[in-house]
């Protein structure tokens, strides 16, 4: 079949490519009598198939919007199937490539790995099994390559820039600060306690960038344990260690984008060596590789530890540190700008609307109490705050009684004296029983409607607590219920 064009070799019965959905499977070996065995063993197992004896019969093939995967004679007449797998996964890294040889070594299946391909196949078959789960194999982690790359293509096509709320001076600033960056690929320091949004700020930076339509990739370097975060941040090759089947690294997988390296204060100081290198030469080592890659992205670092000190400590490389320190961002606490707090509750009861409670507002006294409350843990705190008192608020508007969280010591209410509350569930429930007779002037079946339980539970409770109207604020002598 060596002079026939491959068109011939096809069967007039083949489905049609394009209207069957399935991915199509590339045989390419120079020995006639393999490609028919092959062809039989996965067409028997539903799988679309075509043939070539040589590069040049391929190349049509190789132009198929559907093809999935290519089984490739690393010998091929006057051709090397090496050469062939370079440029197939240069030209279509998303097809996966599975090396054939009758010549197995390590060697060989080391260089096939390195130059891309999925697996490899020792000739001749003696197990029919072995090649289906194979191919088979290939075309799963392709559809799975594929799928990443949709859910990547809509997050960037639904996600709209991130929206910083605030119109203090201090955010007004930090905007102005954001837009001046717009043009500017310096690398930028973000400083904040936690729960201010410093990755928050650094999706404007990078929704506000250049590099906007390009994957914004972030990852804690406190959460990364010590012994994979080399190889999570740089990448690894396949067989570098035991169990290893080759990554790509957080540096190449923001290809052309932003990398977000969170916590960067908790990077060992061994990491802090290679990431200096990594931005100072623009390229990654793999694990396991033997050469480097070199990757075009912005880093952006942020930590809420003070860097300064941990430079004099020690702790923190210098160099690293004046690398990163370019740009310096300053994040405000909750605290230092409690003017946006209405807004920011105002913008998390519009977020949390459609999926927790169609809430039409908050109440003046239990917005007064966000705006006075102590936040230690920030926007985040506030946050998790609208959202609980929301999942379980009864009526149309957010009220004092549904906020989960105590009353400044001191401040009256109804003229009962409230005191900060330990934190504990059991001081949480009672609190809450006491409100809720104090919202229905102790009636029972209102109170337990309220909280969402029977009316015998809401008793059973109160029998727990010891509580009476009395003891819970609810003045004259109204019985329960």
């Amino acid at each position: 079949m060596g002079g026939v064009e491959l068109a011939r070799s096809i069967p007039r019965s083949a489905p049609d490519r394009t209207a069957s959905g399935e991915p199509l499977i590339l045989l390419v070996d120079d020995e006639p009598l393999l490609l028919r065995a092959l062809r039989r063993i996965l067409e028997a197992s539903g799988h679309r198939v075509e043939t070539a004896e040589t590069a040049s019969q391929a190349e049509p093939v190789l132009l198929e919007p559907d093809l999935g995967v290519v089984l490739l004679d690393l010998k091929l007449r006057g051709a090397s199937g090496f050469d062939l797998l370079q440029r197939i996964k240069s030209e279509r890294p998303e097809v996966e490539v599975v090396m054939m040889t009758g010549h197995a070594s390590v060697e060989s299946a080391v260089g096939c790995m390195r130059g891309g391909a999925f697996d490899y196949l020792e000739k001749p078959f003696e197990d029919a099994l072995r090649v289906r789960t194979t191919v088979s194999k290939a075309l799963d982690r392709r559809a799975l390559v594929r799928r990443n790359q949709e859910l990547e293509r809509e997050l960037r096509d639904r996600t709209p820039a991130p929206d910083l709320v605030g119109n203090s001076p201090r955010m007004r600033a930090l905007k102005r600060t954001i837009a001046s960056l717009r043009h500017n690929q310096s690398r930028v320091l973000i400083h904040g306690a936690s729960g201010t949004g410093k990755e928050l700020v650094a999706r404007a930076i990078h929704a506000e960038s250049e590099r906007h339509d390009r994957p914004f990739v972030p990852v804690d370097c406190g959460a990364l344990p010590e012994s994979i975060i080399e190889s999570e941040l740089f990448g690894h090759e396949r067989g570098a260690f035991t169990g290893a089947l080759g990554s790509t690294g957080l540096f190449r997988m923001a290809q052309g984008g932003t990398l977000f390296l969170d916590e960067i204060g908790e990077l060992p100081t061994h990491v802090q060596a290679k990431l200096l290198r990594a931005l100072q030469q623009g390229e990654v080592r793999p694990v396991g590789a033997a050469e480097p890659v070199s990757v075009d992205i912005r880093v952006i670092a942020a930590t809420h530890r003070d860097l300064d000190e941990m430079v004099s400590e020690g702790t923190f490389r210098t160099d690293l540190y004046y690398r990163l320190n370019v740009v310096r961002i300053t994040v405000p606490s909750l605290g230092e700008r409690r003017e946006d707090i209405p807004l920011l509750v105002h913008h998390f009861l519009a977020a949390y609307r459609r999926s927790l409670h169609p809430v039409e507002g908050i109440d003046d006294d239990a917005l007064q109490l966000l705006v006075e409350h102590d936040w230690p843990g920030n926007v985040r705190e506030l946050e998790n705050t609208i959202e609980s008192a929301l999942a379980l608020a009864p009526g149309p508007r957010l009220r004092l009684a549904d906020l989960p969280i105590a009353r400044p010591v001191g401040v009256r209410t109804g003229g009962v004296l409230d005191c900060e509350l330990p934190l504990s569930l059991a001081a949480y429930e009672r609190s809450a029983l006491e409100r809720a007779l104090r919202e229905t002037g102790g009636d029972a079946t209102e109170a337990a409607r309220l909280l969402g339980i029977g009316r015998s539970t809401f008793y059973r409770r109160l029998a727990r607590h010891e509580l009476t109207p009395e003891r819970a604020g609810v003045g004259g002598t109204r019985p329960i219920g």
